[in-house]
């Protein structure tokens, strides 16, 4: 398949080749395969050279894609209002401080702390777990007057507090299954030694016989076609449970998850045949996670059903799932967008525009979902006029 896609600069190819050769080395390494999910894992973290972890730009409109926080400040200013209202509940059990997985550059938490500052309120510490160091580095600049805020290398081994993951889940490596005639394959990758144009060899899907514990994830699986294309998320799964044991060592914690995804029912319908896998280039989307490893983002979208199971097994309760828009709508972007008056069309029109585009249901408004945990904890009720909880 030939795609039309922004050209990468000679640099950029050389930093990708790089990447490339060295999981072709692992493949060669283990027999000519490897699980779908080390590829994504290796072409998204591998040292030096994976998208997150090497140094080309990622958010905003010089990056791949854009997230909520690149839109917005009162996307930021909503969830510090809501974790002021967490924190300082008169039944709460949880300390003044935050965490976030994933930062980004950095627009998020410095919008929240900005929301904080204006309102008085000060927050013991301002946790940061980022696994790219680029983006750490780009975080440190741009947060600098925030004197609260530090970074980790991996989640603490107990917090108490409000816990902030907007679009980490989808970031995490996944597995893929096919239905085969007989039973259920592992879609892996192996090597094509039929070389290119700079002579390397080319990734190609090659399919093993699944374990079994992979296709328990996947709810009414023998009344799939043969054919059927989906994936599995047991790396999500297992950073759920380490979330749930980081918050059961605290005192009380509310964990906040934003990103596209569905409830399993929706997730495995029969004809989503060809599962969620996409790829990002520079404000392109499509379905190669070949092309340039290391210079474009792989993801997929999330199963909350599972996440949500993940979170019960590991002692935790689910305290919400719902779409963003309700979500946003209920925690008060409304009224935080009304603090702008609508007859100053000039500065009203833009910020209006933007929320727009978080609440919307053609926009990010109900593809983007939004669960809830907690331990010791309790959620606003009015969340509960809008909550899905049933849907999961």
């Amino acid at each position: 398949m030939q795609l039309q896609l922004p050209e990468a600069s000679i640099e950029a190819q050389h930093a990708s080749r790089l990447l490339h050769n060295l999981i072709a080395a692992e493949i060669r390494h283990y027999d000519g395969w490897i699980s779908f999910a080390r590829y994504m894992e290796l072409a998204l973290y591998a040292p030096n050279l994976g998208y997150y972890s090497g140094g080309a730009a990622k958010l905003g409109k010089d990056g791949d894609f854009t997230t909520a926080p690149e839109i917005t400040p009162l996307f930021g200013a909503t969830l510090a209002q809501l974790s002021t209202e967490l924190i300082t509940a008169t039944d709460a059990t949880l300390a003044p401080q935050m965490l976030e997985f994933g930062a980004g550059t950095g627009q998020l938490a410095f919008d929240i702390l900005t929301e904080l500052h204006a309102n008085g309120f000060s927050l013991d510490a301002y946790y940061i777990v980022e696994l790219s160091a680029e983006l750490r580095a780009r975080q440190e600049q741009k947060l600098s007057v925030f004197r609260q805020v530090q970074w980790l290398d991996r989640l603490p081994a107990s917090f108490s507090g409000v816990v902030i993951g907007n679009e980490v889940l989808d970031a995490m490596p996944v597995e893929m299954l096919v239905r085969g005639e007989q039973t259920w394959m592992q879609r892996g990758v192996g090597l094509e030694e039929v070389t290119d144009s700079v002579g390397e060899a080319q990734f190609v899907y090659v399919d093993r016989l699944a374990n079994p514990s992979l296709v328990e994830q996947i709810p009414g699986a023998d009344d799939l076609a043969v054919g059927y294309l989906t994936e599995v998320h047991p790396v999500a799964i297992g950073f759920m449970h380490s979330v749930a044991a980081m918050l059961n060592a605290g005192s009380g914690g509310v964990a906040i998850f934003l990103d596209y995804g569905f409830p399993a029912a929706e997730y495995y319908l029969g004809q989503r045949d060809q599962g969620t896998l996409m790829c990002h280039y520079r404000h392109h989307a499509h379905p190669d996670p070949f092309y340039w490893p290391g210079l474009q983002d792989v993801t997929a979208h999330v199963d909350f059903t599972a996440m949500a199971v993940a979170a019960i097994h590991g002692g935790m309760d689910v305290l919400g799932y719902t779409c963003q828009a309700a979500f946003l709508l209920d925690a008060g972007i409304a009224e935080l967008l009304l603090r702008t008056p609508p007859e100053n069309a000039l500065q009203y029109l833009p910020q209006a525009n933007a929320v727009q585009k978080l609440i919307s249901p053609a926009e990010m408004g109900e593809l983007f979902k939004v669960l809830i945990v907690g331990k010791q904890a309790i959620f606003p009720a009015r969340f509960g006029r809008n909550d899905r909880c049933h849907k999961l």
